[in-house]
């Protein structure tokens, strides 16, 4: 069987993530494990199944991990997952598939996201800064994210020379 727990994939297996752009609901959340287990089960790439695993993160973040060594996927195999997704998120009235939204935590420690606009005008007035958790939605490798490279302060990740000029090169920022 192809599908393995999210744990047995080693550190260099490739990595995706979807963030939904709100919390999901648990029945939510457990249609959309039911649909990422389906396909999962029969993801192939050129007729050869993938070693592949899921997991779900803050109820919104589901991520998707491929070992490479066994049978690397095709861009045909990664665009019928996206096209999967993209059917799934047109049933739950919620994007799952986009790629221009910044995830943060708020000080109440809820996940927040915005484009990245609204992410400018935040840092603009001081409402996130450098320090605001964020997460690395770009992330490509399941090392990275168990080595921490998840969630981190803005001014760790691509956020910080972003959003953040000034602070990301070491400078204090304008008074």
């Amino acid at each position: 069987m192809p599908k393995i727990s999210f744990q047995q994939l080693p550190d260099d297996a490739r990595l995706w993530v979807f963030g939904a752009a709100r919390a999901l609901t648990a029945p939510e959340q457990a249609e959309l494990l039911h649909a990422a287990d389906r396909f999962l089960e029969t993801w192939a790439a050129h007729g050869s199944p993938l070693t592949c695993a899921r997991e779900l993160s803050e109820g919104r973040f589901l991520m998707v991990g491929v070992d490479e060594a066994s049978v690397p996927p095709s861009g045909c195999s990664i665009d019928a997952l996206v096209n999967v997704l993209g059917a799934l998120e047109e049933k739950l009235a919620v994007p799952l598939v986009g790629n221009g939204a910044v995830f943060y935590r708020t000080p109440s420690g809820e996940v927040s996201r915005v484009d990245r606009a609204a992410f400018r005008r935040l840092a603009g007035q001081g409402s996130v800064t450098p320090e605001t958790a964020v997460f690395d939605t770009t992330l490509t490798r399941v090392g990275r994210l168990r080595d921490g490279g998840w969630e981190r302060p803005a001014r760790e990740t691509w956020h910080g020379p972003a959003f953040f000029r000034t602070a990301a090169r070491g400078e204090a920022p304008p008074s």
